[in-house]
């Protein structure tokens, strides 16, 4: 009888754990919960796409599984790539042409769980935007120079960017020797800066000697420059009593190009020393990306109470235009057709407020910069590039200055495809290219970290890369 009762305690316990094996739920397959790009969206940037997926759990992609994965009308999957232990699966996308509807297809299973729970088939439809017409030269009769790299800069924009550095203070290219020095490569820009009009020639300072300028051209640099515009601080001041700051100045912009006012006697004066230093450069063939007057605005639609920061954005909107059109055709006259103009914008995303008002036009731009420091979101500078299009919709952007702002690889992978990235100088760093500092990694606002991931990024262009 013992033996019995075992043999039915023992089918019984068989019986249940078959019966609890059915009971038990399969793991349940993960949700699509949220896409970026959202399915069906428009607008999305041509060149390189980054498709974030985000489920309801864990999600895995296997390496068997990953051929699966397709894009129509040509462009490629060049990396699939998901987080151990996080809801999220990226696809990196390159090859999106503008003005074209592309579909992402995962079939089922090919997304799964940890458990191998494969998610339901996925299909993700996303349009590219219209390609802007980027506009020709502003200048009359450019030169074959000028014309030359600003077809260049229209074939690489939204594929490639530029890398840069400006000239600590003025007349140098000792922040390139830095990242140089530091990385094995040169930036592709080199910007000088014209802010000692008023003392050269002197001797220490002296435009009218071009050849580190020649140098860096010769060597397959391009030149951008700028101007630190200083002016008297009244109209009796001394020799070298000079400024660029609204308060210390009774400077008015809008009399600037008043004839017959001592201010217009010294914008003449300037432009007419400053016109035969730039000559001097298109007398060599250089051809110049000329950012003047920048940052007219200052904080006027962000912070009303602070006003403009430089003397040629203290009078408002009007005036600032017409002392940029004054300076136009004053260059043109003088036969300055190697020039490539670049206005820089002051736009607020955050409250979609801009200096639209400052804006020359059209005619009198060839490129519309923005400067930007202290940023580290990447999509907070997609939503300034994204108001800048809107803004300007037939001109290239860039990114004319910064400083400790997201990687370059980020913004790009944001959408924020700046024609060039400028960091600004570090004068304790690089004034000095034989003393110590100068053989510091860290960077005020750019670190030899920052640019070695840059240089690691195929977009991000060299001098040695510069082809035109």
């Amino acid at each position: 009888m013992k033996n019995y009762t075992c043999f039915f305690i023992v089918v019984a316990v068989l019986l249940y754990s078959c019966n609890d094996s059915e009971q038990q739920p399969s793991p349940p397959a993960p949700k699509l919960l949220a896409s970026s790009p959202a399915n069906n969206a428009e607008n999305i940037p041509a060149g390189d796409l980054t498709v974030t997926l985000t489920f309801d759990q864990n999600v895995i992609c296997p390496a068997a599984e990953q051929p699966k994965i397709t894009i129509s009308n040509g462009a490629q999957i060049t990396q699939i790539a998901y987080n151990s232990g996080a809801p999220t699966a990226q696809i990196f996308v390159s090859g999106l042409d503008f003005n074209q509807n592309y579909t992402l297809n995962i079939p089922a299973n090919v997304i799964q769980t940890p458990a191998k729970t494969g998610a339901e088939a996925i299909s993700l439809n996303f349009k590219t935007k219209e390609q802007v017409v980027i506009s020709g030269l502003v200048t009359e009769h450019p030169s074959p120079e000028a014309v030359a790299l600003f077809d260049y800069l229209r074939q690489i924009y939204g594929h490639k960017i530029l890398s840069a550095t400006v000239a600590t203070v003025n007349w140098n290219t000792n922040e390139a020797q830095w990242v140089f020095e530091h990385t094995g490569k040169y930036p592709a820009i080199n910007v000088f800066d014209y802010i000692h009009l008023y003392a050269s020639p002197a001797n220490w300072i002296d435009y009218g000697d071009i050849s580190v300028v020649e140098n860096w051209h010769n060597a397959g640099g391009i030149v951008g420059t700028m101007w630190h515009w200083n002016v008297p601080k009244s109209e009796t001041a001394a020799a070298g009593e000079v400024t660029y700051r609204p308060e210390e100045t009774t400077f008015r912009t809008s009399n600037s190009t008043v004839s017959g006012t001592w201010e217009n006697t010294v914008v003449n004066a300037d432009l007419e020393k400053i016109a035969n230093y730039l000559l001097l450069l298109k007398n060599k063939n250089i051809p110049v990306i000329w950012r003047p007057l920048h940052e007219a605005a200052g904080n006027i639609y962000a912070y009303p109470a602070s006003g403009a920061w430089f003397w040629w954005g203290n009078d408002g909107a009007e005036a600032y235009k017409n002392l940029w059109k004054y300076m136009f055709n004053y260059l043109k006259n003088k036969g300055l057709n190697n020039l490539i103009w670049v206005f820089t914008t002051q736009t607020d995303n955050a409250t979609s407020a801009s200096d639209l008002p400052f804006y020359p036009g059209d005619e009198y731009v060839d490129i519309v910069g923005r400067d930007s420091y202290n940023n580290q979101n990447p999509a907070s500078l997609f939503a300034e590039f994204s108001v800048m299009e809107q803004n300007f919709s037939q001109k290239m952007l860039t990114l004319a200055e910064c400083g400790n702002i997201a990687p370059i690889s980020d913004q790009l992978n944001a959408g924020a495809k700046w024609l060039w990235f400028m960091p600004w100088y570090d004068y304790a760093r690089t004034n000095n290219p034989a003393s110590a500092a100068f053989q510091e990694t860290s960077h005020e606002h750019c670190d030899v970290n920052y640019w070695n991931a840059a240089w690691a990024d195929e977009r991000v262009l060299s001098r040695d890369k510069i082809n035109y």
